[in-house]
């Protein structure tokens, strides 16, 4: 069995993640969403939040050989922990590439075992990221274009909580 890691923040999962996800499920006997820690970065939702979203994300789209779970350490040590032979990264631009071509060498470093496989993203995701749809949304622009219809509901309630906070 052929399994691929795709890991991320996903702080929120877009349509953009997804079809990654979707793109990946079709190379790969099984795809594990890793929902992973990162400490440059200040969470909207929390990682098990995270993980329900991409649940439903993936039930609703019906990708019977995508799972999720989550990595609280180095990805090429979960990797190899979970016998895959994959890191799946999608890539929007050239500035992308640059970062995840240095994790793909570190990662090849620590894990020999995998390779890195990236999926450019497709044309109308090119300018999506979790940023923008929080940043849309922290001004309570319409993001049904930018997430999946499943989980609009429990991001637009995120972010009315957030506000009240603020």
């Amino acid at each position: 069995m052929k399994i691929a890691v795709c890991p991320g923040s996903f702080d929120p999962v877009t349509l953009g993640h997804l079809d990654i996800f979707k793109r990946a499920s079709n190379l790969f006997d099984k795809v594990i969403v890793a929902v992973a820690t990162n400490a440059a970065k200040q969470p909207m939702f929390s990682p098990e939040e995270r993980i329900t979203l991409i649940h439903k994300t993936i039930e609703d789209s019906h990708l019977d050989n995508v799972v999720v779970d989550i990595c609280d350490g180095l990805i090429a040590e979960y990797v190899e922990k979970v016998g895959a032979v994959a890191i799946v990264k999608g890539l929007r631009a050239v500035t992308d590439f640059e970062y995840e071509f240095q994790m793909a060498l570190v990662n090849n470093r620590l894990y020999y075992g995998a390779e890195t496989v990236f999926l450019t993203t497709a044309a109308e995701n090119m300018y999506l990221s979790s940023s923008i749809v929080k940043q849309v949304a922290s001004f309570g622009g319409d993001i049904s274009s930018f997430v999946p219809a499943c989980i609009l509901k429990d991001i637009e309630k995120r972010m009315r909580i957030t506000d009240t906070k603020g």
